[in-house]
């Protein structure tokens, strides 16, 4: 028996067995605890205080994981209006290593930003983010912006945006005074910080779909 048991803990230990499982990559871990909302939206508010924002300054806003697959997750962001009426213009769009998205192997992130018109047709400043470079926490992740993104806003007369960072941070569902936040900063001389920040414990009736979905 002795000799039996010696054996099955080799073979064990050829085949890389351990007792207990490596812990989860810091992008996976993030990646899980946004997944782990989906299907479900949340009311926000915007936390910070600059006068470009003024517009957005004590307004309803929402946001919705609408929509989960393996390597791509879609969160509507939802903001309504001085007259009354929503703008469903926006969509966070994460995509991870394996379909299009971040730089970092198997863990990188990618977040881009889908914008649209009423009627369903593409802004013409869409389709801008940034990808992970380094591998963050499990609760919050940086996203540089990327090449394609800088060449946009070049483009675009936007020159001001090629030092921005986005910032998403959010805990898993079941997390105590679980929350999600979403912010821009920017370097000086044309510093920026933009932040919302949205109540997870507690799920409101998903909106209707952005536009343009």
């Amino acid at each position: 028996m002795i000799r039996y048991l010696a054996s099955l803990c080799a073979a064990a230990l050829l085949a890389g067995c351990a007792t207990t499982p490596a812990p989860s990559a810091p992008q996976t871990a993030f990646w899980s605890a946004l997944a782990s909302h989906c299907g479900k939206a949340y009311a926000g508010r915007l936390v910070s205080d600059e006068a470009p924002d003024a517009a957005m300054r004590g307004m309803d806003m929402a946001m919705h994981v609408r929509r989960c697959e393996d390597n791509r997750i879609e969160v509507p962001f939802h903001v309504r209006q001085a007259d009354g009426s929503w703008d469903r213009s926006r969509t966070w769009i994460f995509t991870r290593a394996g379909n299009g998205g971040g730089s970092e192997g198997e863990g990188g992130l990618r977040l881009k930003h889908d914008h649209r018109h009423q009627d369903g047709t593409s802004d013409v400043l869409t389709m801008y983010g940034g990808e992970t470079a380094t591998p963050g926490t499990a609760r919050a992740q940086d996203f540089p912006v990327d090449d394609e993104s800088i060449a946009l806003f070049r483009r675009e007369d936007r020159a001001v945006s090629v030092t921005n960072v986005w910032r998403v941070e959010v805990d898993a569902a079941g997390t105590p005074n679980v929350r999600f936040a979403y912010q821009l900063g920017r370097a000086a001389p044309d510093a920026r910080h933009f932040r919302v920040e949205f109540d997870l414990t507690r799920p409101i009736a998903p909106p209707p779909a952005p536009w343009g979905w």
